[in-house]
């Protein structure tokens, strides 16, 4: 009985660290408590609630289907069950609890809108679609079935659609867990980052420490080119948690584009400190020793950057830059080479191997690069600089005044533009003065 008694005291001290958030400490309670006393399905439910905000979602399973053995027709479990189920991606099974619990309780809207959420995962969605359809006709005021609707059309790009059904849930339910995330993630894939911003901020209000959200909403900010914003989002997540690798990469990376290349680096430097294998850590090293003209610690880091990713293009193209600075052309075109295989559409790589053709006095090849460049983008007014001086080099004077022309109209105060215009006669006399000087040479020759 004093065991019992025991068991009881513990639940209760679980129930005041669940609502101080102290999951561990909950946990540890709940697990002692059940150690004395096995037979109480509630117990196991909570069980399973506490593994959950811990996301070790395998042990939850394990305790939702404790709880379901001893009450088989708790509908709450189920749901919760099942939704571990599809968050392990063990698909089968959650639809294969949802499926039953339909069944026995045809009027019960979760076990249909849940299936929804199952359907979408497995890139069914007109299944999906019927399924919402028939959750509407059991209860259409559900915020659940349209959040998992929304969650379809997003997985389908129809962000329109999606936003109209997530603004639904907040309606129905506006306490619904992330709904406002979930629009403001809609709305930035629309490109509309004004509303993405209002509905992060609005989610934010309700839990200022989210960290994946504070990430989000300064990624936002670096896209809107906010970068006063986006270095104050980062600063809050590292005053949060001082050893969050990703915001030091970030912060880095805002400093580099900002032109802060001092400071880039030794963030970065910290960065390397907490964790060194960090994806792409190495190559933002790499990009910041380039900028500050360090040419061999730039090309060590970037080293292990494709060796750690072969595929990285961003790598690639940095390497090449580098040994283009460091004077090794050929190197750098094996690079660039590599990094078109991978996007052959990529017209910085093109113009970047016409760059070294030229280096190699192979201006045909380089002259090639750069005209394919400027097909793939075509306001690309650095390439078609290229292309105008490697045709006056081939003597293709016709093309040279073209390109410089097009290049003009896009941008009329390029003053180097202007300046080879205005030379452009000089360079062609002078080229023809001297197929004449060898012309009469060869001629006075038998």
């Amino acid at each position: 009985m004093t065991e019992w008694f025991d068991a009881e005291q513990r639940i209760e001290r679980a129930q005041h660290f669940s609502e101080s958030r102290r999951w561990e400490d909950a946990l540890a309670e709940m697990e002692a408590a059940l150690e004395m006393n096995p037979y109480n399905p509630a117990w196991h439910a909570q069980h399973g609630f506490l593994l959950d905000q811990l996301e070790r979602f395998e042990e939850a399973v394990t305790a939702y289907r404790a709880a379901m053995d001893l009450e088989p027709d708790d509908l709450e479990t189920a749901v919760s069950l099942g939704i571990d189920l599809a968050r392990l991606e063990r698909h089968s099974e959650a639809l294969a609890v949802f499926e039953d619990l339909a069944r026995r309780h045809p009027d019960y809207e979760p076990a249909l809108s849940h299936q929804i959420m199952i359907y979408a995962e497995l890139d069914r969605h007109d299944k999906a679609e019927e399924m919402f359809y028939l959750a509407q006709l059991v209860d259409e005021s559900s915020p659940c079935g349209f959040f998992h609707m929304g969650a379809s059309l997003a997985m389908r790009g129809e962000f329109r659609r999606a936003i109209y059904c997530w603004k639904r849930t907040h309606k129905l339910d506006p306490q619904f867990p992330g709904i406002r995330w979930r629009i403001a993630q809609a709305y930035r894939a629309l490109g509309n980052l004004d509303r993405a911003r209002t509905h992060y901020v609005a989610e934010l209000r309700e839990d200022p420490g989210d960290l994946d959200l504070l990430m989000e909403l300064a990624e936002l900010e670096v896209e809107a080119e906010n970068f006063t914003q986006a270095l104050a989002r980062l600063s809050q997540i590292i005053e949060l948690d001082p050893e969050h690798v990703g915001a030091h990469v970030a912060t880095g990376e805002v400093l580099l584009r900002c032109g802060q290349v001092q400071r880039a680096t030794e963030v970065l430097e910290q960065a390397l400190a907490l964790d060194e294998e960090y994806p792409a850590l190495n190559l933002r090293m790499g990009e910041a020793y380039l900028l500050s003209a360090k040419y061999e610690d730039a090309r060590r880091y970037l080293e292990r950057a494709i060796e750690r990713d072969p595929e990285n293009q961003a790598a690639l193209m940095a390497m090449g830059n580098c040994l283009l600075q460091m004077g090794h052309p050929a190197a750098a075109a094996d690079q660039f080479r590599r990094a078109i295989a991978l996007e052959t559409d990529s017209p910085y790589a093109h113009h970047n191997l016409g760059v070294c053709h030229f280096m190699e006095n192979r201006y045909d090849a380089g002259l090639e690069q750069c005209l394919r460049a400027v097909e793939l983008k075509p306001d690309y007014v650095m390439a078609m600089h290229k292309a105008a001086l490697a045709c006056i080099r081939l003597g293709k004077w016709a093309e040279a005044r073209t390109m410089i022309g097009r290049a003009l109209t896009l941008e009329p105060n390029h003053e180097a533009l202007r300046e080879l215009k205005g030379r452009l006669w000089r360079y062609r006399l002078t080229g023809t003065l001297r197929r004449l000087t060898r012309w009469f040479r060869s001629a006075g020759r038998e």
